[in-house]
């Protein structure tokens, strides 16, 4: 008997998402190696003023993107809207994409230990440290990829933990309808200003709300502006006040929030970054590409146009090209 022929597949599903954008994106990053442009990062900028009206716009602000662990400081406020009284270093690593340093690992471990949680229950992929120092030193130490390793394992800790306050299941702790998430998306629109555009899945598994880059900006601008004692004010504070934990010691976000007092500052992943400054001012962009080596030339360049200028900016706009041994061009910002 003749095997039967192998079905042929249907066409593919439609995608969802916004409509493309009619003009071509503006050019935010040029790639330059011996003075030979190979190279360009095109993307989407907005800048709030200190009154929160937007004061510059390049390319679309108000297209919906994925704003990846920029989300973050929404979830940790989430977390603390279900009742879990995080505070300080423990907050600042709820909002965490944490490098894997032993510092972080061990605050992860403290935390599962705190609430009677395994690393088991942690529903984040296991994963090597984000910083590429700490991942080769933890695999010439014989380690192996490891949920608490994976640079979310922070915020899923304090994730159960939010189930377990509650009574709500651990095991589908990630659904998007699940009482914690859609808490989270409650306070994701509260804080933006706007209506989730999409819901996705983010790289570590937790579901991922859409905004454009205005209300992602808006978002850390709440932060940032909410009165002292507020239930939106915490989560900012302790990443402020413990910055390492947010990121970690190799790190832009941490070196902007050390040295400019009071800044709110968070990546994500595809190029997303967010940053509002204590005076309300506020910043959001993506590069279209999710070239990441454009972050910091783009970042430092749009803190000089704000007037922050520190030693620190300088260095996170540093992005050198190699050429054997030698430098021989750079990531620049191009506007």
């Amino acid at each position: 008997m003749s095997a039967s022929p192998a079905p042929v597949p249907g066409p593919p599903a439609p995608l969802t998402g916004p409509e493309p954008r009619p003009d071509v994106p503006p050019v935010l990053a040029e790639v330059v190696r011996s003075g030979f442009v190979e190279g360009r990062h095109r993307g989407h900028l907005v800048v709030l003023a200190a009154d929160g009206g937007v004061e510059r716009v390049l390319g679309d602000a108000d297209a919906p993107v994925f704003p990846r662990s920029t989300n973050k400081p929404m979830q940790a406020a989430a977390i603390l809207r279900a009742g879990v009284p995080l505070t300080g270093r423990r907050l600042a690593l709820t909002a965490a994409s944490h490098s894997g340093e032993s510092f972080h690992l061990e605050l992860v471990r403290t935390l599962l230990t705190e609430y009677g949680l395994t690393a088991d229950q942690l529903q984040c992929p296991p994963d090597l440290p984000l910083d590429a120092t700490e991942a080769e030193a933890y695999l010439a130490a014989g380690g192996t990829r490891d949920r608490v390793t994976m640079n979310c394992s922070g915020k899923h800790t304090a994730m159960l933990a939010a189930c377990l306050r509650n009574g709500w299941p651990l095991d589908s702790y990630l659904d998007p309808d699940h009482p914690l998430q859609l808490l989270v998306r409650d306070t994701v629109e509260d804080a933006a200003g706007e209506t989730v555009a999409a819901t996705g899945t983010d790289g570590c598994g937790a579901p991922l709300f859409a905004l454009s880059l205005t209300g992602l900006a808006r978002a850390f601008r709440s932060f940032v502006r909410a009165p002292e004692g507020g239930p939106a004010r915490p989560g900012a504070d302790a990443m402020r006040s413990h910055p390492e934990y947010v990121a970690g010691t190799r790190r832009a976000d941490t070196w902007l929030m050390r040295a400019v007092p009071g800044t709110l500052a968070k990546m994500g992943a595809e190029a997303v970054q967010a940053v509002a400054l204590p005076d309300g001012r506020a910043l959001a962009f993506k590069i279209e590409d999710g070239g990441g080596r454009a972050l910091g030339p783009v970042l430092a360049r749009v803190l000089h146009q704000l007037d922050v200028h520190d030693e620190v900016v300088d260095r996170i706009g540093r992005a050198p090209l190699t050429g054997g041994a030698a430098e021989v061009g750079a990531v620049r910002p191009a506007f």
